[in-house]
């Protein structure tokens, strides 16, 4: 078995999850340990998934059909943590603010990405499955 196919998006999750950490505690001027999960520069679901896409694309080419699924993989992942999870954290932001009572903790308002930030995370994906394919 070829372990590249295992290894790459492991490594796309660790990297941009080391970069985005990174990011996030130059910002706040400290280790951003609650800034960690959904949300965020880069994202990670695009890293992903767009990780395995270009992996598929450099090792078997864009004509093999594995590319294709994992594209359509990719444009569904990249829509969703675009839109349904931005959306959700709109949500979240309106229910913290008319839950007032100390029996429901809030709610995680950073939910989503920016489209700067899903570009990023492809950008990173294509890197890391780059690096691996010619491995």
């Amino acid at each position: 078995m070829d372990f590249v196919y295992l290894l790459t998006p492991f490594s796309a999750w660790l990297v941009n999850g080391l970069l985005k950490f990174a990011i996030n505690s130059f910002k706040a001027k400290k280790l951003a340990f609650g800034l960690i999960g959904y949300g965020g520069f880069p994202s990670n679901h695009s890293a992903i998934v767009s990780s395995m896409a270009a992996l598929i694309a450099f090792k078997n080419g864009i004509d093999h059909p594995a590319f294709g699924v994992a594209v359509t993989l990719a444009f569904i992942v990249i829509l969703d943590a675009h839109s349904l999870r931005r959306q959700i954290g709109k949500h979240a932001v309106v229910i913290n603010r008319i839950t007032t009572s100390s029996d429901y903790p809030a709610l995680r308002e950073r939910m989503g990405h920016t489209s700067v930030e899903i570009a990023a995370g492809v950008l990173v994906g294509i890197g890391i499955g780059g690096c691996w394919a010619f491995i």
